[in-house]
């Protein structure tokens, strides 16, 4: 049995997924939280993107789940049964990615390496060619002849095992809903396929085929080929682009979770108690405001690294060390982006304390922690999720910025801002290696886009003055 490890990042994700689960069953029972949620659920363009989300976040989910595997017996010695190392549940599903590393630079879906080295013949002769990769297309005895016809029968595999997993999950999608519906299972799979549900499932379906067939095309290749490329050192590509979305879903979810309770808390209390608690909440948010977001970021993780250097006794592997800064950077990222929500929650606070609702119950004599907490909190949600889903993109191109000025997560760990940065020396070499860029770029694009049409359903659905248009 594998030896499970809690980093403080994993504890944290799943806190905040525990929350969020908390906060759907809390919401399925207020319609003023159902009601917009179902119009995101009704809304093709939202029913799509969460499609999307779903396969990064569960991506993310695996890769935080950590432990030291199990030795083989012959492996074992002074009662030592667990590897020192410590890897993912992701990566152990992509061991292949992970154990088959090349000599150096490889060109996508290539059987050589990039540049041209000295290979010593049988013969004792020496010549400059190109030499066959170890993994990467090793199966092909005649790689100039076989290559494009394996590469098509391998796409070929992949999308008939996608269309068959689609298949397969259509109707179960279709039986679960026949049942909760009433209607047959014909009738119910007619109904779907025509977009005549009010859930558009046809859209989902089609978005879920494209994601499928696209994961088992590139599960095929990558068994066989590198499907990105590999690095400087000869690391699969494509596993280090996968591996960087867990630090920007990180840096997007983590940097909430530090951010929210100041700026409900505090923005809430300026607005509605106004007077000296006001001006105290003002001069903290815009003093903080005056400093330069990335002077601050760069001042607290230099200081991170000396407390590091000076204590390097207190983290167990490199792991444990680069878990750590990514976490000191969620919280100096949190501190430094809660104003603006706090800006908003005290206008609309100061808003709110004026209703004849509230001006009843405080006439009442009903405490003012109650009030907050019955008619404020309630009514500023919107505000607080659409600020939220807002902020996500932002924040993970935010992580990408830093880590290409060096101010970002540990060097080691995996990131789309890491593989960027390295990219800049690879992009001035002859030949270009242009893979590692277009990589980071393509994952990075694919989760802000989802992120930002999502948002914008959500903050159609949430907008009072939209409902009430509706």
């Amino acid at each position: 049995m594998p030896q499970f490890v809690v980093l403080w990042t994993d504890a944290l994700i799943f806190l905040l997924l525990f929350m969020a689960v908390g906060f759907g069953f809390y919401a399925a029972r207020k319609e003023h939280l159902r009601g917009p949620w179902r119009s995101v659920v009704e809304s093709k363009v939202g029913v799509g993107t969460m499609v999307v989300l779903l396969f990064y976040v569960t991506i993310g989910l695996l890769d935080s789940i950590h432990f030291h595997p199990a030795l083989a017996e012959q492996d074992r010695s002074n009662g030592v049964t667990h590897s020192s190392e410590v890897i993912s549940l992701f990566d152990q599903l992509v061991t292949p990615l992970r154990v088959r590393q090349e000599k150096t630079y490889s060109a996508p879906l290539a059987t050589h390496l990039y540049a041209k080295e000295t290979i010593e013949l049988p013969d004792g002769t020496q010549v400059r060619a190109f030499p066959r990769l170890r993994y990467g297309g090793a199966h092909l005895k005649h790689p100039e002849k076989e290559w494009q016809s394996d590469i098509l029968r391998t796409i070929a595999i992949g999308s008939v095992k996608g269309v068959l997993l689609t298949f397969v999950i259509l109707n179960i999608l279709i039986m679960f809903t026949s049942m909760r519906s009433g209607c047959g299972y014909g009738g119910q799979a007619k109904r779907m396929l025509l977009g005549q549900t009010a859930i558009p499932w046809r859209v989902a379906m089609l978005t879920l085929a494209v994601m499928l067939i696209v994961l088992t095309v590139s599960a095929e290749l990558s068994l066989k080929y590198h499907l990105l490329g590999t690095d400087k050192v000869g690391e699969d590509v494509f596993y280090q682009a996968l591996k960087s979305i867990r630090t920007g879903l990180m840096i997007g979810t983590l940097t909430t979770l530090v951010m929210l309770p100041a700026a409900i808390l505090l923005g809430i209390m300026a607005g509605y108690f106004r007077g000296w608690v006001d001006d105290v909440i003002q001069y903290l948010y815009t003093t903080l405001n005056s400093i330069p977001g990335v002077l601050l970021i760069a001042a607290a993780i230099l200081m991170l690294q000396i407390y590091m250097s000076n204590h390097a006794d207190q983290f167990n592997s490199l792991l444990e060390r680069a878990d750590m800064r990514l976490l000191f950077l969620c919280i100096i990222l949190g501190v430094t982006s809660w104003t603006g929500l706090c800006r908003l929650l005290r206008g609309e606070s100061i808003k709110l304390r004026e209703v004849d609702y509230v001006q009843a119950a405080t006439a009442f004599g009903v405490g003012n922690f109650q009030i907050i907490l019955r008619h404020i909190l309630p009514n500023v949600l919107h505000i607080v999720l659409i600020t939220v889903v807002l902020d996500f993109s932002g924040l993970v191109l935010a992580e990408a910025v830093l880590s290409y000025v060096n101010i970002g997560v540990d060097p080691t760990m995996n990131s789309w801002g890491n593989m960027i940065n390295s990219a800049r020396l690879e992009m001035a070499r002859e030949p270009i290696v242009w893979w590692s860029l277009m990589a980071a770029l393509m994952f990075m694009f694919t989760l802000v886009l989802s992120a930002n049409l999502f948002s914008d359903v959500v903050r159609d659905a949430f907008d009072p003055r939209l409902r009430s248009s509706r």
